[in-house]
């Protein structure tokens, strides 16, 4: 027992802490495996005005059937609040998990991304973002778009420039503020 202490105790003073993460740590046994959702057919909304999140959310929802609007979505999510988001998804069948990231540029992790094959959301700072919020508690402009398998859909663009190859989305040099895989309701990564 004094042994296994021993080298256990040793083997600690050789350890240092992971540069990164995966974005999406490998599944365990008892939980769903991706990809959850390569058969949707999402089809491009152009926002109007500041509402990347409620259009991207209505674009989701439409994509399983539903018949809605951004408009539907302002009513029942704070912006702000991803949890929100996730819980408005839920009746479409979809819920939300956050993935790990940091501030990183989306160019650094667009590939990984790509590999999975599967559906994200993805958000970014529009801007540097600074380090405190301006005196109304807001820090910085952010955009949220959507990658699904290797798309990125911009509800920001017109089409057809609303949507482009993953690995030529002109904002690939913003940092992230959050990425979000979609997932099946229930899934227990769920937000």
């Amino acid at each position: 027992m004094v042994m296994k202490e021993r080298n256990n105790s040793d083997a600690m003073k050789n350890w240092k802490p992971n540069a990164s993460a995966p974005l999406w740590d490998e599944e365990s046994g008892n939980e769903p495996k991706g990809p959850f959702f390569t058969d949707l057919d999402i089809k491009h909304v152009k926002q109007v005005g500041p509402s990347c999140v409620p259009t991207t959310l209505a674009m989701l929802a439409r994509s399983t059937g539903a018949d809605v609007d951004p408009d539907h979505f302002k009513k029942i999510i704070n912006s702000q609040s991803p949890h929100t988001w996730s819980n408005a998804l839920q009746p479409y069948g979809l819920q939300l998990a956050y993935c790990n990231h940091d501030l990183r540029r989306l160019s650094y992790c667009i590939d990984e991304l790509v590999e999975h094959d599967d559906l994200f959301l993805l958000c970014f700072y529009s801007v540097d973002p600074p380090s405190d919020p301006d005196e109304r508690g807001k820090l910085c402009t952010a955009h949220i778009v959507t990658l699904h398998r290797d798309k990125i859909i911009d509800t920001a663009k017109s089409a057809p420039f609303g949507v482009s190859i993953a690995t030529q989305y002109p904002r690939l040099s913003r940092q992230t503020k959050r990425i979000f895989r979609v997932v099946p309701t229930g899934h227990p990564r769920r937000v």
